[in-house]
């Protein structure tokens, strides 16, 4: 069973991040070649979060339409098509038309990749199982980083497509999701499929069986329409969806990534060993958060994750601050360099994997779809106002912006303190009950 879990998750967030991590390395190169502005590359570094927003707007619609399969091979058409325009541009169009694909697929995969694989993995190991899926981020993430500095724009943008066009074969070899199959009525495929991923000799009954009443008794309760998640039995779910990834991205996250190089540039920092460090740092984070989210509880990770990253903004301020005065600006690129490691250190060993797995857990099936797909579209709609504004932010005040990004992630502890429950150790079924049931 973990042999077919691992076939299924490896390429997806490999994906995203090299998307994501793709524009940092390779800003001076672009601009160089074809000529373009800050702005101009600020609205390619942006414009993929747009096309993230709309590939999350119809998500949950596609998902639940087509199936969880079909969508991840959408998905992965985009990310070919999107690589392809970029490899091949002659213009800023073609960059901006290649990202917003990659966007789009990006999109997709947000929502369909965590709940693929939250509706799949035994409860036992569901938080390690989505923990590896942000594991593949990092390791995108900073294999962008690695080789972009030493391949030209063109060439990282042909190894960026291999991933999808090794995963969209592999795509027709794994199981379609049993929740999915419950919730369309086809309960030989359901068994068929709960059989294959837990192994040939397992008693599936007691599952089936919970997978079923479950979605019997939430459609009976109010039905699936797209309006359903506002009812105010969902509230609490709603807020905890939307809350964690507003809040997700308004602490920096794809800002630093997709702008690493000009911020070590800024401070006095190599930026060519500045993200080769970032890149090799958070592999072994990441593996560690692995195993923590399943050993502490999804709760307690995020909250001192966030602290992490809280105070990797706020070194990373201090650092810029440092540059107004004289007698200080020497320490200005030890404390971003140190205040953004410490950030990427955070952020792989918790923010990211347990955010993520939150939010693909608390949804009943009967508004999976309309509030997964909404939780996403808030994700990448508050990353494209951070990531388009933040050159601009970033050259009127270096140390403001950082401080901004210090106050959302101390405002995330806060919010997982006070409203996220624990889903550690619980079936989906659990989870979306206890939730449901709270006014």
């Amino acid at each position: 069973m973990l042999f077919h879990l691992r076939k299924t998750r490896v390429g997806f967030r490999c994906n995203k991040m090299e998307t994501v991590g793709y524009s940092s390395p390779v800003q001076s190169g672009i601009m160089a070649d074809l000529g373009i502005s800050i702005a101009e590359y600020s609205t390619f570094g942006a414009i993929l979060t747009l096309g993230g927003t709309i590939g999350a707007l119809v998500s949950g619609t596609i998902a639940d339409m087509v199936g969880r399969k079909v969508t991840m091979w959408i998905m992965d058409l985009c990310f070919i098509l999107g690589w392809l325009s970029i490899i091949f541009a002659k213009s800023v169009w073609w960059l901006d038309i290649g990202r917003f694909l990659m966007g789009i697929g990006a999109g997709l995969l947000l929502y369909v990749a965590p709940i693929y694989i939250a509706e799949i993995a035994p409860k036992s190991i569901r938080g390690g199982c989505t923990a590896v899926f942000a594991f593949m981020l990092y390791f995108g993430f900073s294999l962008m980083f690695l080789i972009g500095n030493i391949l030209t724009w063109r060439t990282l943008a042909i190894v960026g497509v291999i991933p999808s066009l090794v995963q969209l074969p592999g795509i027709f070899f794994i199981p379609e999701s049993p929740r999915w199959l419950a919730k369309i009525g086809l309960d030989k495929e359901v068994e068929a499929s709960l059989q294959y991923l837990r192994g040939k000799n397992v008693d599936i009954s007691l599952e089936t069986a919970e997978i079923k009443d479950n979605l019997e008794s939430f459609t009976k309760l109010s039905g699936s329409r797209y309006l359903d998640m506002f009812d105010r039995r969902y509230a609490h779910s709603l807020i905890v969806g939307l809350g964690i990834m507003i809040l997700l991205q308004s602490g920096g996250t794809d800002a630093i990534s997709s702008f690493a190089s000009s911020i070590f540039e800024k401070a006095g920092c190599s930026a060519s060993f500045a993200t080769t460090t970032m890149g090799f740092i958070q592999l072994p984070f990441a593996a560690m958060g692995i195993f923590l989210l399943d050993a502490a509880g999804r709760r307690p990770v995020l909250m001192v994750a966030s602290a992490g990253t809280c105070l990797g903004n706020f070194l990373v301020g201090v650092g810029f601050l440092c540059k107004d005065y004289d007698q200080m600006s020497q320490l200005t690129a030890t404390f971003v360099l140190v205040g953004i490691l410490v950030f990427a250190i955070f952020f792989s060993m918790g923010v990211g994997g347990a955010a993520t797995t939150i939010v693909s857990e608390i949804f009943p099936m009967n508004i999976k779809g309309s509030a997964g797909s909404l939780a996403i579209v808030c994700n990448w709609f508050t990353s494209w106002i951070v990531t388009y504004a933040f050159n601009f932010l970033f050259e009127w005040s270096p140390s403001g912006v950082f401080f901004m990004f210090t106050f959302f992630s101390g405002l995330m502890i806060l919010f997982v303190a006070k409203i996220v429950p624990e889903t550690k150790g619980r079936t989906l079924e659990e989870i979306q009950a206890s939730l449901t049931l709270l006014k």
